[in-house]
């Protein structure tokens, strides 16, 4: 036991891989002399799955103050994985809301090869026999599961929807500049200033990569970026000496300077949508509860864009807030499922280009509290066994596993062969 909660908290607690987690036990172990039995990395792997089964799969209590946190992750191929994560609002402090990986429960794990409203709808049926009826359903608006969620939701009154304030945030920013032509021109040439420079000895002060897909939920480092390195110019304008290598800087982010006005006002954007943001993610929704974030932003700004957002986002969080009942508070932000999610990558690193695996149970391993007890329950109720089932059940043949059997010649693999592209 001693061997195994060491190894699971290097790669809970500690960020190891698995490799690393066992190569830092066999590092230790030879410091006490003779050389112990060390557990290989593939051990240490599967008691990981062992415990996030059984997270996954023991009891919950059944009350009425549930709150399903849902999100889908996507790997390479067609196959996605709801998770949902749950907490109970009587379990939280009413001061700060703000969630750890500790606070939520693995509730439900649901890898399919296609989903749409009706299958959300059913997977959310499914999990009412572990918590009973939830009072809040939270997360981002995707199509499934928006479609999904209203229909569970018109089907059980007593539990209300919340729209995660980070996607909201991110949505109407995205309205307010995906058609600005400033804003299309500063992006354009950050791209081209970050390619000419990044190999160069200006490396230091390159643009951050810009992400194709929710580009938006990340802009502020970008206009962070564009501020600071804009400081930097104005701050060799003011030097006495002079130097090529100011020139060379000059020329590659002089263009900076036509957007110093713009910079001003989408910097001011994202205050308010920050501010509006950790409002929500601290202190949750509660009736009257724009009333206190109106108190927070900043009214010195006059910009038509920016007092549009602010009053776009009062308003979006007076509808969300009516949704709670006299002296309750209901969650408004889902980035803890996001944590998980972006957890559970790092522990696949490059398996994650191959498609699901049994390490999506990790996703159970990594929440809630985990302790020697824990461990030891686990150890003692899930069998190797009960994990490499569930894999073979809901996961099938890996991508990994298709690949090789596709460039396989072996003549025993034609029939492996022909259920591989019937599934086409």
């Amino acid at each position: 036991m001693g061997h195994i909660w060491l190894f699971i908290r290097l790669v809970l607690s500690a960020v190891a891989s698995f490799r690393g987690a066992s190569r830092t036990l066999e590092t230790m172990l030879s410091l006490f002399g003779p050389a112990l039995p060390c557990p290989s990395w593939y051990a240490g792997r599967l008691w990981l799955l062992r415990i996030g089964y059984y997270k996954l799969t023991r009891p919950k209590h059944k009350a009425s103050d549930w709150v399903w946190i849902l999100d889908h992750t996507v790997q390479v191929g067609v196959e996605k994985c709801l998770l949902i994560l749950g907490v109970r609002l009587s379990d939280l402090s009413r001061n700060d809301l703000v969630l750890s990986h500790e606070d939520v429960e693995p509730i439900a794990l649901f890898p399919v090869r296609s989903s749409n409203g009706e299958v959300v709808f059913q997977q959310l049926e499914q999990t009412l026999d572990k918590t009973g009826h939830p009072r809040e359903i939270l997360g981002d608006q995707g199509s499934d599961l928006k479609a999904g969620i209203e229909r569970f939701c018109h089907q059980h009154p007593q539990t209300c929807s919340i729209y995660d304030i980070k996607h909201k945030s991110a949505a109407l920013l995205k309205h307010t500049l995906q058609h600005d032509e400033p804003w299309k021109s500063f992006t354009q040439q950050a791209a081209q200033s970050k390619s000419q420079i990044q190999q160069t000895a200006l490396a230091f002060l390159a643009p951050p990569n810009q992400r194709t897909k929710a580009r938006y939920m990340n802009l502020e480092v970008l206009v962070r970026w564009g501020q600071r390195a804009l400081g930097v110019l104005d701050r060799l304008e003011q030097r006495a000496d002079h130097r090529d290598s100011h020139d060379k800087l000059k020329a590659k982010l002089g263009w900076l300077r036509q957007f110093r006005d713009h910079l001003k006002e989408w910097e001011a954007l994202l205050e308010v949508a920050i501010t509006t943001e950790c409002f929500v993610r601290e202190h949750g929704l509660w009736e009257g509860a724009e009333v206190a974030l109106s108190r927070r932003l900043d009214h010195g700004i006059a910009s038509p864009r920016v007092l549009q957002l602010r009053e776009q986002l009062l308003t979006f969080v007076k509808s969300e807030s009516s949704k709670a009942k006299p002296e309750e508070r209901l969650l408004g932000s889902s980035e803890i499922i996001e944590s998980v999610l972006g957890k559970l990558k790092r522990l696949e690193q490059n398996q994650a280009k191959s498609g699901f695996t049994g390490l999506v149970l990790s996703a159970a391993a990594v929440v809630s509290e985990t302790t020697r007890e824990v461990v030891q329950k686990a150890m003692e109720t899930v069998p190797t066994k009960k994990v490499l089932e569930w894999t073979r059940e809901n996961l099938g043949q890996s991508v990994q596993a298709k690949r090789k059997v596709a460039f396989s010649n072996t003549e025993n693999t034609e029939q492996i062969w022909d259920q591989l592209f019937d599934e086409l």
